[in-house]
């Protein structure tokens, strides 16, 4: 057994030089290679199966029968060989029959064999071949055993590419499947439109040779780019232009955290050691990190390894002496970024007066470049899936956030629909900008609230540009999200104060945090086993009441920040009263901790609750007394109240808020709660439609809080709308619901002269 990974691929790495530069076929180097393999990790068997025309092919063998070498041929998918080639993951199995993709080949003599363990073989990021172990005896390989086949795995890639043995597919190809016009989808990051041409932000860097000569003169080239990369981020961090404040700040601190991190410089250094040269050793460590994001559920965590990848990109790049990134080079024109992934630092080297959009294969709304790119103002669309392979570099693209699509190569027609669409969005904005001062008052003199959803110290600023009423809604997981760490109180103390501050006179009312579930944090451990339903599970409220300490800490912070003003804290996620009492006496036992201490507290503390999950509506005449304010978070209802998953594609669309479940549901919950004098508020998507705020108005409801792009065309909407027409209309559609709900309510809409762009 080997006594190390690295000792156990350095011996075999140094036989493996000698076999790659023999004058030999590629066939007689792949059988010296199974043969040797083999004999170091004392394995009876070891088998090379290469993609070729689509199907994995048995191209080498030491243990198998030699008449399956060409015959022996496996789908991906199939077997698993199959498996492993298709899923880019290791498998290490002590009896291979009792795995369900199991396939037997009885060409290949295997049936005596039990233990089985294969990796991928992999070049530009897909499996072009897969190497495996079998043994006789009912056992796993080892760690190391594992580790050596994967860093040989690397070595082979090198040397079936440059045989020509594998598909041109399968290495992996930048040019696109068609050249014709192409509508490509995506989600919805950072809202905008923008035209350009398509640009590759990361030209594939290709590593020449993977197996060192001098394993000390590679560290030192290591340690080298280490220590350039440092300088170059320390030295982009001090110079981004963002003003002073915002969470990008803190998402650049977390990034720098990851450039000084030692277990990252200590696991390429491990990969040296076992003979593979500065850049092989990078390029594996990477590998590694791809492969557990492959395994990662947790967007959260997935976002922080991306981060890990970035600073890889960038350390071989410097170490390879292949410079030249898009940023680098420099944009000559106005430009559509594309990309896999993203990390923050990367995005800040590119020109921003060219920079007019960014396209990611990957990318979520929760990830560092979303949030340094949002302060920016470069829209983003993200999933956008093969995007690499449907879009050739130099293309003409369209990219229109808000539609969720980006046109590749479009066509006359298509550019004069986008320009004209950009053209209306530019006087809709005029337009909205128009009407900042003026007060969401209907026709027949209703004054509405309309207040803003924010989360991030920079969102505040949309309070005087859209003259919106105050904060229905800030998020304070945000900067949970996205720090590396737990903020400690003064942080969260700072942001708070930040926030008010800003506000002035407006009303903020500051959400406790909702983490967990579907927002898990990497730093906050769980000791359950794995949620099926994260949303409707162990998060929110639950959570805090749970960890009364981290909720202790906000509370202090919160209560601390408000000092000399009105403070408003709103629970999320509450089920039953009890829930509410117990957060509010938590609170309020902080506020007599700091008022014995003699510090500045808050002149009044309005306390609210959210009406998220339905049980709640059943128990309002226990909860009303007990609250200042109410809040409908009308996203997290729908799903709960039609058990659909609003995360699912396939039930995205399907439940409708126009829906009389919905409608019904709401009025049920606005005639109770004003007959109380508790202030009611709508603070989701819904409220910032025009059809559905419309709605919304006439069943009651004359508080909404929106996000700073709605709070125009609601306006709008709210000044051409009767409120009295609304609701009497409302009240008829309810008692005897049409089938089509939203049709009705269009058509009436239309009829009166409502605004609904």
């Amino acid at each position: 057994m080997p006594v190390s990974a690295a000792a156990s691929a350095r011996e075999i790495l140094t036989r493996l030089h000698d076999v790659m530069a023999a004058r030999t076929t590629a066939q007689m180097k792949l059988n010296s290679v199974v043969a040797i393999i083999g004999e170091a990790i004392h394995s009876e068997v070891c088998s090379i199966y290469l993609l070729r025309e689509g199907v994995l092919e048995l191209y080498a063998t030491r243990g198998l029968d030699q008449g399956a070498v060409h015959v022996t041929k496996l789908a991906l998918g199939e077997g698993l060989v199959g498996t492993i080639a298709q899923r880019v993951e290791v498998l290490n199995l002590d009896e291979a029959a009792s795995h369900p993709d199991f396939a037997y080949k009885p060409e290949t003599g295997e049936d005596r064999f039990h233990s089985f363990a294969g990796v991928p073989i992999i070049r530009r990021e897909r499996a072009v071949g897969v190497l495996a172990v079998q043994h006789t005896d009912r056992r796993r390989y080892a760690d190391v055993e594992i580790e050596a086949l994967q860093t040989v795995a690397m070595v082979l890639s090198e040397l079936i590419a440059n045989a020509g043995l594998i598909d041109a597919t399968g290495g992996g190809t930048d040019r696109p499947q068609s050249t014709a016009a192409m509508r490509i989808p995506g989600q919805k990051l950072v809202d905008g439109m923008g035209a350009g041409y398509a640009v590759f932000h990361q030209p594939r860097i290709h590593i020449e040779h993977t197996v060192a000569e001098d394993i000390d003169a590679e560290r030192h080239r290591v340690y080298a780019a280490f220590d350039k990369m440092r300088e170059g981020i320390d030295r982009m961090t001090r110079e981004a232009e963002f003003g002073v404040g915002g969470e990008h700040e803190e998402v650049l601190a977390t990034y720098k955290m990851f450039a000084y991190d030692e277990g990252w410089a200590r696991r390429i250094n491990e990969a040296i050691d076992s003979g593979l040269t500065a850049e092989a050793a990078i390029e594996r460590v990477q590998q590694r990190t791809r492969q557990r994001m492959r395994q990662i559920d947790d967007p959260l965590l997935a976002d922080r390894m991306h981060d890990l990848e970035d600073l890889s990109n960038r350390l071989i790049r410097i170490v390879s002496g292949q410079m030249g990134t898009a940023a680098q080079v420099g944009l000559r024109q106005d430009t559509i970024l594309i990309a896999r992934n993203l990390g923050p630092a990367e995005l800040l080297e590119y020109d921003r007066r060219r920079l007019k959009g960014v396209v990611l294969e990957e990318g979520s709304l929760t990830a560092h470049v979303t949030i340094v790119a949002r302060a920016m103002g470069v829209p983003v669309l993200g999933r956008v899936r093969d995007v690499r392979r449907l879009i050739a570099e130099g293309d003409l693209l369209l990219l229109d956030v808000s539609d969720g699509t980006v046109f590749a190569r479009p066509n006359s027609g298509i550019e004069e629909s986008f320009e004209a669409r950009l053209a209306l969005r530019q006087k809709r904005k005029a337009a909205f900008a128009a009407l900042r001062d003026v007060p969401p008052v209907t026709k027949d003199g209703h004054r509405l609230t309309l207040m803003v959803n924010a989360g991030l110290r920079d969102d505040v600023a949309a309070l005087d540009v859209t003259g919106a009423d105050g904060i229905g809604l800030f998020r304070t997981e945000f900067q949970f999200l996205v720090s590396a760490t737990l903020p400690q109180r003064e942080r969260q103390q700072r942001l708070y104060r930040e926030v008010l501050d800003v506000a002035g006179d407006r009303p903020v009312i500051f959400r406790t945090v909702d983490i967990g579930g579907d927002k898990a944090l990497p730093y906050l451990h769980k000791t359950d086993a794995e949620e099926e339903n994260p949303a409707m599970g162990w998060r929110a409220l639950r959570l805090g009441l749970e960890r009364d300490g981290l909720m202790k800490v906000q509370a202090r912070a919160l209560l601390e920040a408000a000092s000399g003003r009105t403070l408003n804290v709103m629970f999320p996620m509450v089920s039953e009263p009890w829930e509410f009492d117990e957060a509010r006496a938590l609170f309020e036992d902080q506020r007599a901790w700091m008022n014995r201490r003699g510090r500045q507290m808050p002149i009044e503390i309005r306390y609210g609750a959210m009406l998220e999950v339905p049980a709640l509506a059943e128990q309002l005449d226990i909860l009303l007394p007990r609250i200042q304010f109410l809040s409908i978070g009308t996203n997290d209802l729908t799903q709960f109240l039609f058990a659909a998953d609003r995360a699912n594609p396939k039930l995205a669309e399907r439940y409708d808020w126009l829906s009389p479940s919905i409608l019904r549901f709401l009025a049920r919950v606005v005639g109770p709660t004003r007959a109380a004098g508790v202030d009611l508020a709508v603070c989701g998507e819904m409220g910032g439609r025009p059809l559905e705020a419309m709605a919304l108005i006439g069943l009651g409801i004359d508080r909404l809080s929106i996000t700073p792009a709605a709070v125009g065309p609601i306006k709008a909407m709210v000044r051409s709308l009767d409120r009295s027409a609304v609701t009497s209309f409302m009240t008829g559609l309810l008692a005897d619901p049409p089938r089509d709900m939203r049709g009705a309510l269009t058509d009436w809409a239309l009829q009166n002269g409502v605004e609904l762009t």
